[in-house]
């Protein structure tokens, strides 16, 4: 699906760890407009790196393209050391979408269940399997509700089942699709508090995508889009630094003025 994508050069050994994600000319084509235009960045490894914009500016498609689903995609994209959507990295890599994707007609350990035989099947596994489940219902916080059929649970519940589909495998890598949209905040804040458990304690890397500023504060890095565009790579602390504002959101919308005041008069100049 990505044929047009290949591998970058390999870290030396002794070096810094490779980054978990590394993109260069990173482009995307839908008809004649470019979603993603020409994205440099990468992802450090056992960190969250807030991917956060307003809707529609490319996130979910930048997302597609990490866990090799996307289409048309040209430039470099790496995915712990493989080119994106790389067979070896389906066991490598966790993906919870914006929309829920399990069974509504079984349980909630019944989805489990059926999704760790998909990622480990045969008889020889059935012990992983059991314990993997019985980890991931733990990890969301779900023991209450694992012979609840999944089309009676509520929307905060149905994400969180997604999201240890994700987990079964112990994922190197976590990709999230705005997780949290349409929670109450005890809830985004729990999940918060695992996706820091996840990189703390597993190393996991964690790529998650919000519209919600205020979550950018409990990124350990973060990219800022703009209509397809990466417009800042930094820290919380950096971003609030570099443009002198209080909170994330300032900052971003300090950058967005910016941005708009260069494209006005590099369109006047014409």
């Amino acid at each position: 699906m990505m044929n047009s994508i290949h591998a970058g050069t390999p870290e030396p050994s002794g070096g810094p760890p490779a980054p978990a994600v590394e993109a260069r000319a990173l482009t995307v084509v839908r008809g004649d407009r470019s979603v993603l235009r020409d994205l440099c960045f990468s992802v450090e490894p056992g960190r969250i790196t807030g991917l956060l914009g307003p809707s529609g500016c490319g996130k979910s498609t930048l997302m597609r393209a990490v866990v090799g689903t996307q289409a048309k995609v040209t430039g470099t994209l790496d995915v712990l050391g493989h080119p994106a959507g790389h067979p070896a990295l389906r066991p490598r890599v966790g993906y919870v979408t914006q929309a829920p994707s399990i069974y509504t007609d079984l349980t909630v350990r019944q989805n489990l269940d059926y999704f760790a035989a998909v990622l480990q099947p045969g008889r020889r596994h059935r012990d992983a399997r059991r314990e993997a489940v019985t980890r991931t219902i733990d990890d969301v916080d779900l023991a209450s509700h694992t012979d609840v059929l999944a089309g009676t649970l509520s929307g905060g519940q149905l994400s969180r089942v997604s999201l240890a589909v994700a987990l079964l495998g112990t994922p190197e890598l976590l990709v999230l699709d705005e997780p949290t949209v349409g929670l109450d905040p005890v809830l985004r804040r729990d999940l918060w508090n695992l996706f820091h458990f996840l990189a703390a304690e597993r190393g996991t890397t964690v790529l998650v995508s919000s519209h919600v500023m205020d979550e950018a504060e409990r990124c350990h890095r973060l990219l800022l889009m703009r209509d397809g565009e990466i417009l800042a790579d930094d820290t919380p602390a950096g971003l609030r630094t570099r443009t002198g504002s209080d909170t994330v959101e300032a900052a971003f919308l300090r950058l967005v003025d910016q941005a708009s005041a260069t494209d006005t008069r590099q369109e006047t100049t014409r």
